[in-house]
């Protein structure tokens, strides 16, 4: 039987120590932050991004490096017959196209998985994987599985503020003061390639029924329901906003009862374009 390795990267909110512990590879994705460079949970805390963020620094993320994929798949390979690799998604991301570009150089033992999924439904995707790796799936049939079920997960995110997508030149200067005054809290949706606007809510409380309502819609309507054939992760995440994303768990487990929920924060590479402050949901459906 085929040994098969699990390695991602940072962006799905994974740190290096955290998968050492449960058995996967973490690629650190770099920042540059005053035009210093950082690497995401080795040289860069979730305190210290944020402090940074808070001093108005300039922030910006860039990929992995050749060297510093190709270095680790060769380090994991001395100890697995194979891999798969499950990078950002290449809707939001350059990541994946190099990757694949580079797992050419190793034999067929390295496949990159391109299932659409960043953040907390990219985390998943990394622990599902490990599942069928210790099922005795091969590399080649994890990819088909995860790459299958692509579209099958949303996530939904409320953003506090919209001075960072206004640095960023996202939305105008004057859309941003007046989200402020009329306590406007923004909904963005990821599902597969797109980052999109999704709704538009008067505070805190209205945006968590809407993504309640969001999550709930996509399991009845896009996902086939629940059934014996048919469950899902449910997930709750944040930038630096733990307490309420511990109370919208609750929330959230009130209306869905029975499903298991994990709470995480955002990855840093969302963080840097939507600030603190926020809280997502997400779903997706069982392998």
């Amino acid at each position: 039987m085929s040994k098969v390795a699990v390695v991602t990267d940072t962006g799905s909110g994974l740190m290096p120590d955290e998968g050492m512990r449960d058995g996967i590879f973490v690629i650190p994705i770099p920042f540059t932050i005053n035009g210093r460079e950082f690497h995401d949970g080795v040289n860069l805390s979730e305190e210290d991004f944020y402090r940074y963020l808070a001093e108005n620094a300039e922030v910006h993320t860039s990929q992995p490096t050749y060297e510093a994929i190709t270095s680790t798949w060769k380090k994991v390979l001395e100890d697995y017959d194979e891999l798969v690799y499950i990078p950002l998604s290449s809707g939001l991301s350059g990541s994946c196209a190099s990757s694949t570009v580079f797992a050419e150089e190793f034999d067929g033992k390295v496949h990159v998985i391109n299932n659409q999924r960043i953040s907390v439904t990219q985390r998943q995707s990394a622990y599902d994987a490990l599942a069928l790796a210790k099922e005795g799936k091969t590399a080649s049939e994890i990819k088909e599985i995860l790459e299958g079920c692509k579209f099958d997960s949303s996530i939904y995110i409320m953003l506090d503020t919209l001075d960072y997508l206004k640095k960023g030149g996202r939305v105008t200067p004057a859309a941003a003061v007046l989200a402020k005054v009329l306590n406007i809290k923004p909904v963005l949706q990821i599902q597969g390639e797109k980052l999109d606007a999704f709704s538009k809510c008067r505070g805190i409380k209205q945006a968590k029924k809407i993504m309640i309502n969001a999550i709930k819609d996509d399991i009845d309507k896009r996902f086939g329901g629940f059934s014996e054939a048919h469950n899902y992760h449910l997930a709750i995440a944040h930038t630096m906003n733990y307490a309420a994303a511990d109370e919208f768990a609750k929330e959230l487990m009130g209306e869905l009862p029975g499903l298991d929920i994990t709470v995480n924060p955002l990855s840093l590479v969302i963080a840097c374009h939507i600030g603190p402050g926020s809280l997502a949901c997400a779903v997706s459906k069982m392998v």
